[in-house]
């Protein structure tokens, strides 16, 4: 009697949740990864149902999936830009020096908060430890030589990657970049090089070769704006280290 009653009552308090937020979370990827800033794919798909954000919030979907969505809700999806992550750093293992040998857990964040930062001479490269590749729950992020290397084919632009790295080595892209400064230092010419071999020294060659005024220099590091980047290759010409490159792949960034 009392399993019914609980059933009845049960069955008076369940929330109908409409159908079209069900289909609408069907069309979503099932990742759960959190990147659309919601709880889970069920809780994004309850937003968009309800006008809160719009078709296309969820970043890993791609375009033909947000317009299923908007034809779902009865509204348009903006188009939005393919973003890829991107790994600002050329430390290799046999390029970058070390102030120790680390033995501790193999997580970036655990080991950032150590003496020094990490046991790599450079503060503000890639630590190699793989945090980024435990976050990626689409296989697009892998460790080579003692750094990480991103498949933009496999990247999502869900972004744990970049919000996971301690030293904010890994930032989001378009998809179509035509070129990147492979560096993240903030260091002058002669502390980088002594960290890495790789590193870039400030010297401004880029900047001042720029006909499109498409690169900023700023705290010894340059950096270029994707939107004024015509794809010239002329910094690339210039950069005595190597460290501005065509991003054709970048999984051949290093």
């Amino acid at each position: 009697m009392a399993e019914a009653l609980l059933g009845i009552a049960a069955a008076r308090l369940e929330v109908k949740t409409d159908e079209r937020e069900e289909i609408i979370k069907e069309f979503l990827p099932g990742n759960n990864c959190g990147a659309c800033g919601f709880a889970g794919c069920g809780s994004l798909a309850a937003a968009i149902h309800k006008g809160e954000v719009p078709p296309n919030a969820c970043p890993v979907a791609d375009s033909a999936t947000h317009e299923q969505i908007a034809a779902v809700t009865g509204t348009k999806a903006e188009e939005r830009q393919r973003m890829a992550a991107f790994v600002k750093c050329r430390g290799t293992c046999d390029k970058t020096r070390v102030k120790y040998n680390y033995y501790g857990i193999m997580d970036c964040n655990k080991a950032a908060n150590i003496p020094g930062g990490g046991a790599r001479q450079c503060g503000y490269g890639c630590m190699g430890l793989g945090s980024c590749t435990k976050v990626c729950q689409f296989d697009a992020i892998q460790i080579v030589d003692g750094i990480a290397v991103i498949d933009k084919d496999k990247c999502t632009s869900c972004g744990l990657c970049v919000t996971t790295c301690p030293k904010k080595v890994i930032e989001l892209k378009p998809y179509d970049t035509f070129f990147a400064v492979l560096w993240n230092s903030k260091e002058k010419g002669k502390e980088v090089k002594s960290a890495c071999d790789n590193g870039c020294i400030g010297c401004t060659l880029c900047v001042r070769n720029c006909e499109h005024k498409a690169i900023d220099f700023k705290d010894n590091l340059a950096s270029i704006n994707s939107d004024k980047c015509v794809g010239c290759g002329i910094c690339a010409e210039k950069c005595p280290t190597g460290n501005i490159s065509r991003i054709t792949d970048l999984t051949n960034v290093c």
